[in-house]
């Protein structure tokens, strides 16, 4: 069995193609079940976020898994095979394991060192294993790379300035307001992770906002946000009141994941003043058209990207430094593997030889007791003591070749040989 990685990324395809690849959360259980349902596919972990969509799987063949996870992408997304096949990108074997640690170091964001990245791995690893598809190489895999994700901002300044996305979208839209943002009423649409971020960051702010009311299809979801804050700015409210909120704000942040957008020009038309609205939603929550009203600004995912790149400017060196420590956590990964893999084959093999052992003395056991009880003891050591010597060396050769392709030959060739 082997390791491979598949998806799609906003390194490798656009934000129209990653809006129209997103999977909605709740309809990841579908995907992971469908995904072991396939010959190839043993374990799975999926995930779909604004700017990623991925399957991470343990796998037989190699090309027989590519289709049938590039077959499930396509069914899950509605797209058809020729429109995001040639921008997948695949990693195979050591290569998943600098892949996702990477992922989760925030190398991979667009922010780089970003904190939601985090949890978005950790939610899509505890529903795999809640689906009881993800055993124990992808749930090994994916602690790791958390663990070296958090290693990497505790001992880099790679999280210092612009730390996530949330905190770029309300750097801008704070920006955008000026000096209207004292007091503003600012409106933030979903109640997940993202928003959580966004409400913080805007709660933290300097310019001190006057009201954040947080909208979100389940009102206790938001009710559970403003407890989890404390700050008496928060209004919570469901979708039914947005629109009567956004005629009193100054600026709505869509952070929510929606089937289609949420805010289109009937929803504005008629209000006055001036409306900053800020769409971090894959698919998009706000209709690209709402700018043609007078006094409506719209920024998406795409305006952001001048922020991000002056973020990343700033912290050039700590990306070096978080690179060297993904690079050593996952030769430690990896170290790791290849003694346990040893470990495993070593230990069929020396109980093969024990079994054949014991059988033989079963299988002889009169004529062994006829010999006396010094004698047998003395032929059970002899037996035991050369089939030891001739199982120290093919054990020592699995050992040192662990994790090489002459050791994975190695593996074969004894479980050939020995039927184990």
């Amino acid at each position: 069995m082997a390791l491979i990685a598949v998806g799609l990324d906003h390194e490798h395809a656009n934000l129209d193609l990653l809006e129209r690849a997103t999977v909605l959360e709740h309809e990841w259980v579908k995907v992971l079940r469908t995904l072991v349902s396939h010959r190839n596919i043993h374990e799975a972990v999926f995930v779909s976020t604004c700017l990623r969509t991925e399957v991470v799987a343990v796998i037989d063949r190699f090309h027989g898994a590519i289709d049938e996870i590039t077959t499930t992408l396509a069914e899950a997304t509605g797209l058809a095979r020729g429109e995001f096949e040639e921008h997948l990108t695949v990693h195979f074997d050591r290569g998943v394991a600098t892949h996702l640690f990477s992922v989760a170091a925030g190398l991979r964001s667009v922010v780089p060192g970003e904190f939601e990245v985090l949890g978005q791995l950790r939610r899509a690893l505890e529903l795999a294993s809640d689906e009881h598809v993800a055993g124990p190489v992808l749930s090994d895999l994916f602690h790791k790379a958390v663990t070296s994700g958090r290693r990497v901002r505790n001992e880099t300044t790679i999280a210092r300035g612009t730390t996530s996305f949330a905190h770029a979208a309300v750097e801008s839209t704070l920006e955008s307001l000026g000096a209207d943002a004292p007091g503003a009423v600012v409106v933030v649409v979903g109640a997940g992770q993202l928003a959580t971020g966004v409400v913080r960051s805007l709660l933290a702010s300097e310019e001190r906002i006057g009201r954040v009311v947080v909208c979100n299809r389940t009102l206790a979801r938001a009710q559970e946000l403003q407890h989890s804050l404390g700050d008496d700015r928060i209004v919570v409210a469901d979708l039914d009141e947005l629109a009567g909120y956004l005629t009193s704000a100054r600026a709505v942040v869509v952070a929510a994941a929606m089937p289609e957008p949420l805010i289109m020009v009937p929803t504005l038309r008629g209000r006055g003043g001036s409306l900053l609205a800020m769409d971090l939603a894959v698919p998009h929550g706000v209709a690209r058209d709402v700018d043609t009203l007078p006094g409506v600004t719209r920024i998406d995912i795409g305006v952001l990207q001048h922020r991000v790149e002056r973020a990343i400017d700033d912290r050039r060196e700590a990306v070096t430094a978080a690179e060297g420590i993904v690079a050593e956590d996952v030769e430690k990964y990896l170290e790791d593997q290849r003694a346990r893999g040893a470990a495993v084959i070593v230990s069929d093999l020396r109980a093969h030889f024990d079994s054949l052992v014991d059988a033989e003395f079963a299988r002889r056991a009169s004529e062994i007791v006829a010999l006396g009880d010094a004698p047998s003891e003395l032929l059970r050591s002899v037996v035991r003591s050369v089939v030891a010597k001739i199982a120290h060396r093919p054990t020592t050769a699995l050992k040192e070749s662990a994790g090489t392709d002459q050791g994975v030959r190695l593996s074969e060739a004894v479980r050939t040989l020995f039927d184990i």
